[in-house]
């Protein structure tokens, strides 16, 4: 049972996830072999105030061009 955990800053609309979720199971099966009814994908969202790269908080970030 493969369980792909994605972790991502929040606002991403239930379509992108959809078909996130499609292509990473689509790889595992022709891939791994793996069965797709036993495939899992798990998205935990986490708010900009609540992730940091590069030492500094992405809330803190100016976004890039």
């Amino acid at each position: 049972m493969p369980l792909v955990q994605i972790t991502m800053l929040e606002g991403r609309t239930a379509e992108q996830k959809r078909k996130i979720a499609k292509r990473i199971t689509d790889v595992l099966v022709e891939e791994a072999g793996a069965r797709r009814e036993a495939i899992i994908v798990a998205f935990q969202e986490v708010s900009k105030e609540s992730y940091a790269s590069g030492g500094e908080l992405m809330a803190d970030k100016t976004p890039s061009k």
